[in-house]
């Protein structure tokens, strides 16, 4: 038997080291060396070697490049028009984030995605349901009895697991979804050799190995080359290729950065696994806008789009004190969101600030604009300031509600019913403007709003039955609270 040997790598920028030290020599992080047992007799794999080798022959040439490209003018380069059809999979609010075109949403063949999140919250769930939709897609010009293969690739699970859990989902009868449980790439590509999938799911690229490569699985070197492969193989086969990834204790995709730079998008699926909202987010999108946000919600039978954003519902939903609507937007839709604050007795010189889904330094910022020029003594206050449903609001569009709110909340008042409340809050105590507003506020009445209190605008009192209310300070803001 081969004697294994140690190594350090670092998590950072993937350098190996013979010694731990405290400080990477490489790239100068702290703290980010990690021991791994290196395998001397890897180099024996009978597979090594497999995947380059195909890779070559789907890019029509023996060389290693496949090829030697040429420079052409940018005008004289044709595009692809097979990377122009996207594959949707049904579900909406996933193509939503996947990205848009001219022709659809979905997923663009021949792309790398990265999908991340915390153990539990529902990713393999998503990527089955959406496996079973990319199986079903049908051509209309190769007829009805065609349709698209997807290879699931489950590396921490049994195929019968992934049966049971298409089982739940009501997608196992799909012909054209095929399991593999397996973690050697080589083999991996082999069966996308033979299968020829439109879609190539790996569900976790940490657990996936190359067996020429000296270092175990989950180590900085595998991820990185196994990465790139599977990259290249997307490149270079035409198939679309999803990767799905762990999360650090920070909520940050595990392993290297480079693993992201090599993707064409990054995808983080967010929410707590004790309720039911989930939310995708993409962070990194090479065919689309990072501004998109996908809602879902965890049912009995898996996840189910939510439409209108799931925000807030003006008929269930009566505002007391500290209890603001504001429209916030996510790309091209529209969320309204309930922001909430509370103030409670603290300590002169201690005070608490603390907030949940909000920019925690403009939280302060409103304090202190509140305190200047709206004369609240708030310096003895603890302050807490939640945005509802999970979805982050960082965007300056909110800050006057989150100003009203935590006005409201000091003075146990509260706006009235079925009102919306938007604007920028500058150091001055001045209401500014803030984009697409109209479209904001056309979405919020069709939502059942009836009251918007916004910047200063003029000669506009109603947009679609919605009556308008402008202000130019935070003083005259405050005075509109009952």
């Amino acid at each position: 038997m081969a004697k294994a040997k140690k190594v350090f790598a670092c998590t950072a920028c993937g350098g190996t080291q013979h010694r731990w030290a405290g400080k990477c020599p490489d790239c100068g992080a702290w703290d980010t060396l990690e021991e791994h047992k290196i395998d001397t007799g890897a180099d024996r794999d009978p597979h090594k070697g497999l995947v380059e080798g195909w890779a070559n022959t789907i890019a029509g040439s023996d060389d290693v490049l496949g090829g030697s490209p040429k420079a052409a003018p940018i005008d004289e380069v044709a595009p692809d028009p097979s990377a122009a059809a996207r594959i949707s999979t049904g579900i909406g609010e996933f193509d939503r984030v996947l990205g848009s075109g001219e022709h659809g949403a979905g997923l663009v063949p021949g792309s790398a995605v990265l999908i991340g999140g915390e153990p539990g919250i529902g990713k393999s769930t998503l990527l089955m349901q959406a496996a079973a939709g990319w199986a079903s897609v049908i051509d209309p010009k190769k007829g009805p009895d065609w349709s698209r293969k997807v290879l699931y690739v489950t590396s921490e699970e049994s195929a019968e697991q992934v049966q049971q859990r298409a089982h739940r989902l009501g997608v196992s009868s799909e012909p054209n979804l095929y399991v593999l449980a397996d973690t050697n790439l080589a083999r991996i590509v082999e069966q996308v050799r033979q299968l020829k999938p439109a879609v190539l799911i790996i569900d976790s690229i940490q657990m996936i190995y190359k067996a020429d490569l000296d270092a175990s699985p989950g180590s900085v070197s595998q991820l990185r080359r196994c990465a790139a492969e599977l990259v290249y193989l997307a490149k270079a086969s035409g198939t679309a290729v999803l990767l799905v990834g762990h999360v650090t204790k920070e909520g940050q995709l595990a392993g290297p950065r480079v693993l992201e730079h090599l993707v064409d998008a990054v995808l983080y699926f967010e929410g707590d696994r004790f309720h039911a909202g989930r939310i995708v987010r993409a962070v990194k999108n090479r065919y689309g806008t990072t501004l998109e946000l996908g809602i879902f919600e965890m049912g009995g039978q898996g996840l189910v789009p939510v439409a209108d954003g799931g925000g807030a519902s003006f008929d269930e939903n009566t505002p007391g004190p500290g209890s603001v609507v504001c429209p916030v937007m996510h790309g091209s839709r529209c969320v309204l969101v309930e922001i909430q604050a509370l103030t409670a007795t603290g300590f002169l010189g201690a005070a608490k600030r603390k907030s949940s889904g909000l920019d925690t330094s403009r939280l302060a910022m409103l304090i202190a604009v509140l305190e200047q020029h709206a004369g609240l003594r708030l310096a003895d206050r603890d302050i807490f300031a939640s945005a509802v449903g999970g979805v982050r609001v960082v965007e300056p569009a909110s800050d006057l509600a989150l100003l009203l709110a935590i006005a409201g909340a000091h003075y146990k008042r509260a706006v009235e019913p079925r009102t919306i409340v938007l604007g920028e809050v500058g150091l001055g105590g001045e209401v500014r403007p803030v984009s697409q507003i109209e479209q904001r506020l056309r979405e919020a009445a069709r939502l059942g709003a009836r009251r918007a209190i916004v910047p200063q605008m003029r000669g506009v009192t109603k947009i679609g039955g919605l009556n308008i209310v402008s202000v130019r300070n935070v003083d005259r803001a405050i005075e509109l609270i009952t």
